[in-house]
């Protein structure tokens, strides 16, 4: 697996280079980009390479597994990234809140293309959509884990910590539907933002 498809395919979880895919999955991301993954054939994305579909189908099985490899892939260095997040931030739950918040938003904006692909969860097969699911339950379990901690603490009032962690997570997600390089904010601004309104949505109460 390439290095933006790995858990550790990173040396700052801040720092974003240009994407590096090999050419096959680099043409599979643009056609389910442009065409979703039910509109976009094996014959299309071929084309794209500038190989034959037998040539293709000697790197991956079927279309299934080009998606698969671009899912979890995606979900693989998002995790990754995430754990690096919150061992840096250490055993304070309201720096590992921010620190996770952040880590999101910057894959999120960084990574749009591939975590825009997220829709297309719908079109995996039962077993490879049941491991998706289970590294997308993980992601959120750093969230939630975080909030319940700082709740505990004190440092959260919502009394809807659950719904609070979800509510987070769906809106930091979210910056991959929305997010254009060319836009007036940058992605280390945007994710600034959001770990400010995601404070306030948790009910952080400061320390005098």
């Amino acid at each position: 697996m390439v290095a933006d498809l790995r858990p550790d395919g990173h040396t700052d979880w801040r720092a974003y280079e240009p994407v590096r895919l090999p050419p096959i999955l680099a043409a599979s991301l643009d056609a389910f980009d442009e065409h979703g993954y039910h509109g976009t054939t094996v014959r299309d994305i071929a084309r794209r390479v500038g190989v034959t579909v037998p040539a293709l189908y000697y790197h991956y099985q079927n279309k299934q597994a080009l998606l698969v490899e671009l899912l979890l892939g995606s979900m693989n260095a998002v995790l990754g990234r995430c754990r690096s997040a919150v061992e840096e931030a250490g055993p304070d739950p309201v720096e590992r809140f921010s620190a996770l918040v952040e880590c999101i938003v910057l894959y999120m904006a960084n990574r749009a293309p591939m975590a825009f692909l997220d829709t297309e969860t719908r079109s995996l097969e039962p077993d490879n959509r049941a491991r998706y699911i289970a590294m997308r339950d993980e992601l959120e379990a750093l969230v939630q884990t975080s909030v319940r901690d700082a709740v505990a603490r004190g440092d959260f009032t919502t009394p809807y910590p659950v719904d609070a962690g979800r509510a987070v997570l769906t809106m930091a997600q979210a910056v991959a539907n929305w997010y254009r390089p060319y836009g007036r904010l940058t992605p280390q601004e945007i994710a600034g933002r959001y770990v400010e309104i995601a404070l306030a949505a948790v009910g952080h109460r400061t320390k005098d």
